[in-house]
């Protein structure tokens, strides 16, 4: 089985090195900075300039692209290109009404289209423990799950589109913690009390879990270089905003993820680890949150 691999930025790359380095199978690895490139095939991977080339020869397409038009173009080009028979695994947060659009045209055309969206950040996706949520046909999810366990733990959700909702729920939910961390560590240095000491003290209880230990230290070191930048989680949760108006339902705290996720657009920060989102309590609450300079 050959693989071909879309998109080697800070969580493809990573992922296209543990499905190389576990699977045992041929993959074709392909991005738009050449650096990427050079360091897929410094692991062992064959790289290529021409998208045409993973379309057209491999079994299996993964892509972890950056924006929906991106994404889009590239289930046109396997459409136009690809084999019957070709999985094409969306690792990526599409909304699902494109995942809805798209899979009939798909089926159509003899090929299979699954939506798996993945969840941990970086340091999950160099683990290779990245939760993923995968929606489609039961067949087609069978066929690649093996594949998609060199990545993490994936998980069937149900028919297509399935797995992209549940990414939309898991974000929601992540992106309300993360703006409750921001918030608490703000009041904490507003208040005077050593973050550190209170990272320490509160790891363990219930607020405690990985992405806490993930990002509170980074907060706490003003830490901003991008595990996972906050211009693709607010992506999701405009995909959830959009998705709940279909829903016809109110989502409060998304609500107010997003307002702070906007305000860190507008200022410039857009590109940040989700960790900056403290930079807008500081900015509310006229306080600086941890110690030393900016790393971004």
């Amino acid at each position: 089985m050959k693989i071909g691999f879309l998109g080697l930025g800070v969580m493809g790359l990573p992922m296209a090195i543990n499905v190389l380095k576990k699977s045992g199978c041929e993959v074709l690895g392909f991005d738009v900075v050449q650096k990427r490139l050079d360091e897929f095939a410094a692991e062992g991977g064959q790289i290529t300039n021409n998208t045409d080339e993973i379309y057209t020869t491999c079994d299996v397409v993964m892509q972890m692209l950056p924006t929906h038009e991106t994404i889009m173009h590239s289930f046109d080009e396997c459409l136009r290109l690809a084999k019957k028979g070709t999985i094409l695994l969306d690792l990526d947060s599409t909304a699902p009404n494109i995942i809805q659009d798209y899979y009939p045209r798909f089926k159509e055309a003899g090929m299979d289209l699954i939506d798996s969206p993945v969840s941990g950040g970086n340091p999950m996706a160099i683990a290779g423990t990245l939760a993923i949520m995968s929606g489609g046909d039961k067949e087609a999810f069978d066929k690649v799950e093996p594949l998609l366990a060199c990545m993490g733990k994936p998980v069937y959700v149900g028919k297509s589109a399935s797995g992209s909702i549940t990414k939309l729920v898991n974000n929601m939910i992540g992106g309300a913690i993360l703006t409750a961390i921001a918030e608490g560590y703000a009041m904490a240095a507003k208040a005077g009390i050593d973050l550190e000491t209170t990272f320490e003290a509160t790891r363990v209880g219930f607020a405690g879990g990985p992405m806490y230990d993930n990002k509170v230290p980074k907060l706490i070191k003003r830490d901003y270089r991008p595990g996972a930048r906050i211009a693709v989680h607010r992506k999701d949760i405009i995909n959830a905003k959009h998705f709940a108006h279909k829903l016809d339902i109110d989502t409060p705290l998304t609500d107010v993820t997003l307002m702070v996720m906007d305000w860190m657009a507008d200022n410039g920060y857009i590109d940040y680890d989700q960790a900056a989102m403290v930079k807008y309590y500081e900015a509310k609450m006229n306080v600086k949150v941890g110690e030393g300079e900016e790393l971004v």
